[in-house]
């Protein structure tokens, strides 16, 4: 579910974007649309995440250039720009500090052995990577509909997928409580 919070901003831009044909009129609204996410999730948690921080600056300012400078350019390397930062603060934090960044954001619901915490975050960075890279080849090589959609339906979709895969491949490593071993024997 909070994935799907968190794309919710990017859907009233498609659906904007579907209604008016206007990437700039689609922007005008991604820029408010993503405040008011930020406004909410703070309502209820009195928090925000540092990498929704990131994505809401990079909006306002590449948003707010796309505006300005009638020039799409700059909105269609937002999700680049994203990517590829929070790929270089995975990689980051496999050096710097006690513990990957995808351990300290998973860790209070699963338990890992440390090399697979570390095999994880290097998928993340791989994955942040390649849909850096994906995004870039859809808004030069494709219609501007179409890395709208790509936007969408394409950077959900395959972020759904990895995460799925992600989980696939956690389950062969999660430690069983000891609890749970001796009542099913």
């Amino acid at each position: 579910m909070k994935l799907l919070f968190d794309f919710l901003p990017i859907a009233i831009f498609f659906g904007v974007y579907k209604y008016t044909g206007d990437i700039i009129m689609a922007t005008a609204v991604l820029i408010p649309a993503t405040i008011l996410q930020m406004a909410y999730t703070w309502f209820r948690t009195h928090k925000i995440e540092k990498m929704h921080l990131v994505t809401l600056g990079l909006v306002i300012v590449l948003g707010g250039a796309t505006i300005a400078f009638q020039d799409k350019t700059f909105i269609q390397w937002k999700p680049t720009v994203v990517n590829w930062l929070f790929g270089v603060a995975f990689l980051i934090s496999q050096y710097v500090g006690q513990k990957p960044l995808v351990q300290r954001m998973m860790e209070a619901n699963i338990e890992l052995p440390d090399p697979i915490w570390h095999r994880l975050s290097w998928a993340w960075v791989g994955f942040f990577i390649v849909m850096g890279i994906l995004n870039l080849a859809v808004a030069y090589t494709m219609s501007e509909e179409a890395w709208v959609n790509f936007k969408l339906f394409g950077m959900l979709g395959l972020t759904l997928i990895f995460v799925v895969l992600q989980g696939v491949y956690l389950t062969k490593h999660i430690k069983e409580p000891a609890e749970e071993n001796s009542t099913n024997e």
